[in-house]
């Protein structure tokens, strides 16, 4: 799957981001530096990793002055070492170091999720199961971590509520039980929408299944659990393993044959990658 953060959709966010940090005018570079002190500087990885969010940076710079240069060495997806060159930006002290701290906040986020990402996807292989993020993401910022969930190597879940049904413990305590929250629900969507259920025992994955559920999500069962769910649903539904996910259980939850491993940690606990500017 390809996902590209649209050219316009990054700049207004981007905008957005510079007048929050800024507020109306940097009054440290500005008092320091006039418009002519030109500088070149070296934006360079300080650990391991994948990058993600290059494009970003040179959108940053774009806003503040047209007439800065930046020169990309290494591309979104790509694995930079420490001490890795990334780009080199020209132009105007003050204007580099205006953009500075929003440009690394985009940079030094998503790269981090796109690493933490490409570590999941490693860690399943040879399984079929898919590695999927969730909406567990940061307000306002969901189509910045989940491009960099692509470009780590792993796959989508929903993008919003309005994408796939997902009928959770809440929706069929109230609805009086699966059967019932899912007929309810054909009878109001679209034809193009699937309907995924949360079941946390087997006898609700059979109630799900009987009531026609497309995926089934195992919710924080064990091992032994989902390879009875497996087994059970038996290629009559896409099989959905979440909750509990880790870099050290993340394996065993793959051999029990799931189709789709879902966990919010890629995009949660990720943290940031340390990445610096230079001059």
């Amino acid at each position: 799957m390809k996902y590209i953060l649209n050219d316009f959709i990054v700049e207004e966010h981007v905008k957005k981001a510079l007048k929050e940090d800024i507020g109306f005018w940097d009054i440290t570079s500005n008092a320091i530096f006039d418009d002519n002190y030109m500088v070149t500087a070296k934006l360079n990885s300080r650990s391991e990793g994948i990058l993600c969010g290059i494009k970003i940076v040179k959108i940053v710079y774009q806003i503040i002055n047209p007439q800065i240069e930046v020169n990309i060495f290494v591309n979104d997806g790509e694995k930079i070492n420490k001490n890795s060159l990334i780009a080199k930006i020209k132009g105007p002290c003050k204007d580099i170091l205006i953009g500075e701290r929003v440009a690394l906040n985009y940079l030094q986020r998503l790269s981090a999720i796109a690493t933490l990402a490409s570590k999941y996807v490693e860690a399943i292989k040879p399984y079929k199961a898919k590695i999927v993020d969730t909406r567990k993401t940061t307000p306002l910022f969901r189509a910045f971590e989940k491009y960099a969930v692509i470009v780590g190597g792993a796959s989508l879940h929903r993008f919003n509520l309005s994408d796939c049904v997902m009928v959770k413990d809440n929706h069929i305590q109230y609805a009086g039980g699966i059967k019932n929250a899912i007929e309810k629900i054909r009878s109001n969507i679209s034809h193009a929408h699937k309907i995924e259920v949360e079941t946390e025992n087997l006898n609700e994955v059979k109630e799900a299944l009987e009531a026609g559920a497309d995926i089934i999500m195992l919710d924080n069962m064990n091992i032994e659990d989902m390879k009875q769910a497996v087994n059970f649903i038996n290629g009559n539904a896409i099989v959905e393993a979440s909750g509990n996910v880790t870099l050290e259980t993340v394996k065993s939850i793959a051999s029990t044959g799931v189709d789709i491993i879902s966990t919010s940690a890629i995009q949660a606990k990720a943290g940031t990658l340390d990445i610096g500017l230079d001059v």
